[in-house]
């Protein structure tokens, strides 16, 4: 199960930086493109945004998979090691996967279905809304999927390294 879980933060980890380095040349060339030549670039502005989403999403996932994202661990790091500790743990892992499929997979799901059945496209880029709005769902897996693997881990040993291992 370690090998899956590290495959998957692998795989999300080389994803965003791709993700990130495209939105980086894509605002660049933007800038370039307006202020040297004169001639702005109309498609660098859709793409950009569009890569924002996917960043924002899945560069959320990653956050709540190594646990790096914002949270108040005042209460957890008081109750460490008791009864009430393990029952906190397991019912912010239950409200989190509760959210991800309510929200993110069901919601995030039905927008993509219902932009796909009205075939709505970007502007410039001529791109499937669907395509774009299909990292919504895919985050809420990645989420669900967490939630799952934190439930099962050691408080002691996670199953994959945490970003302060990687460092």
């Amino acid at each position: 199960m370690a090998a899956v879980v590290k495959g998957i933060d692998a795989t999300l980890r080389v994803l965003l930086i791709l993700l990130v380095a495209m939105l980086v040349v894509s605002v660049a060339w933007q800038v370039l493109s307006r202020y040297l030549l004169q001639d702005p670039a109309s498609w660098t502005e859709e793409l950009a945004r569009f890569l924002l989403i996917w960043v924002g999403m899945l560069g959320a996932s990653y956050a709540f998979r190594t646990r790096t994202h914002l949270g108040l661990e005042l209460l957890p790091m008081k109750l460490k090691g008791t009864g009430a500790g393990s029952m906190l743990k397991y019912f912010t892992l239950l409200m989190a996967a509760f959210f991800a499929t309510a929200i993110l997979v069901y919601g995030g799901g039905n927008l993509v279905a219902l932009t796909w059945e009205l075939r709505q496209y970007s502007p410039v880029l001529g791109l499937p809304i669907a395509v774009v709005y299909s990292v919504i769902p895919l985050s809420g897996v990645l989420i669900i999927f967490s939630c799952l693997v934190q439930a099962f881990e050691d408080d002691n040993e996670p199953l994959a390294a945490t970003s302060e291992d990687e460092l």
